[in-house]
């Protein structure tokens, strides 16, 4: 059985970069490419996976239709994380801005990201009205 920190560990050297699949409306499927790691939830405390979004179709989706599929790869290893999604930003969810701000880092920071201006980091994420995607896994398989 492949674990969350399993799946999330094959896009390390990538920086989590991770395929998503959310479900549009007319019952197609809309993928895209983001920066994804396993991290604890901000308030329940359970192992969750996050990554941020700003994109219109991707939060649109996941609004109305919260079902969604994360694959990680590392060569031909792949796995798949899959669970509802859970929005938290400026529009979605009942986080205080400040812990938003951190939650925001916490996610980047999983998926490897660093960064040498943590002020300027918060001020695009805000700027650009960024939102925290947590999903705690329904099912997680893999190809090994």
């Amino acid at each position: 059985m492949t674990t969350l920190e399993q799946a999330s560990a094959l896009a390390r050297d990538e920086h989590g970069l991770a395929v998503v699949s959310t479900l549009r409306a007319d019952a197609t499927i809309q993928s895209s490419l983001v920066n994804a790691g396993a991290l604890t939830h901000p308030v329940t405390g359970v192992p969750v996976l996050g990554f941020v979004t700003y994109g219109r179709v991707k939060l649109t989706n996941l609004r109305v239709r919260p079902q969604l599929a994360v694959t990680f790869r590392r060569g031909w290893e792949w796995a798949t994380v899959e669970g509802h999604a859970e929005l938290i930003g400026p529009h979605d969810g009942d986080l205080e801005a400040d812990r938003l701000r951190l939650l925001l880092r916490e996610i980047f920071s999983a998926a490897g990201g660093t960064h040498d201006d943590w002020d300027e980091y918060d001020r695009v994420m805000a700027e650009q009205g960024r939102t925290a995607v947590l999903v705690a896994p329904d099912r997680i398989y893999s190809s090994g």
